[in-house]
């Protein structure tokens, strides 16, 4: 009975020289198991996405030369599992951080500073004036911090009209559980002005009270 196990030096056959799925999106892990230590080059910050396609594209090549394999639909069959193990934990991974940014927004645009600013933009007559109704409001972004009976968010969000947006900065606080607008500002796209939606205008973009929301210091 013939040896069907690859020699080292045996070339891959062609059917098997094609994408691998499981070296592109595992990487380093699928080198680790399949003798393919170059893979850990994904490891090397601003190398690893160049490395990454080089693995999908050279991947069944170096594990073929790199492995013992009793036949070739040996070789298919391992690598099919790492495949499938490859999209598991990458869509795993999706879902996760996706429902990780999916609570924050909601929990950002459910939250009582964002409610109170959109209620003073919609019932605002300047801002119907300078944006023509209807007006609607985006996904805010930014902070909010609250402990027992206080608290303080600072939030931006897009808001636009019939007839020109703008972008919208507000600071909330919270004292006695009460929620209630700091400052609530306005800049419409094109225009250098600022609108302080509290009372008067600004006329020049480095008011003190127009601040861009923080999250750890960067910048939204």
């Amino acid at each position: 009975m013939t040896d069907a196990r690859a020699p080292i030096s045996a070339e891959i056959p062609s059917e098997l020289d094609r994408w691998n799925w499981g070296a592109f999106l595992l990487n380093w892990i699928w080198g680790i198991g399949n003798n393919t230590f170059i893979a850990l080059l994904t490891l090397v910050p601003g190398f690893g996405i160049v490395m990454m396609f080089v693995l999908g594209i050279k991947g069944s090549r170096w594990a073929w030369r790199n492995g013992r394999w009793d036949s070739l639909e040996h070789f298919k069959r391992v690598q099919r599992r790492w495949a499938i193990w490859g999209v598991v934990l990458w869509l795993g991974a999706i879902v996760m951080f996706g429902g990780i940014f999916g609570g924050v927004f909601y929990a950002l645009k459910n939250s009582e500073a964002y409610h109170l600013a959109v209620e003073r933009i919609q019932t605002s007559q300047e801002v119907a004036r300078l944006l023509c109704t209807p007006i609607a409001t985006g996904i805010p972004s930014g902070s909010i911090k609250t402990s027992n009976e206080t608290g303080e968010a600072k939030l931006v969000f897009s808001v636009s009209g019939a007839k020109a947006s703008g972008q919208v900065s507000l600071e909330a606080v919270k004292k006695a559980g009460v929620w209630s607008l700091k400052t609530l500002m306005l800049k419409i796209d094109g225009q250098d002005r600022v609108i302080d939606l509290l009372g008067g205008s600004r006329a020049e973009l480095d008011d003190p009270r127009w601040r861009i929301a923080e999250v750890n210091g960067a910048k939204f």
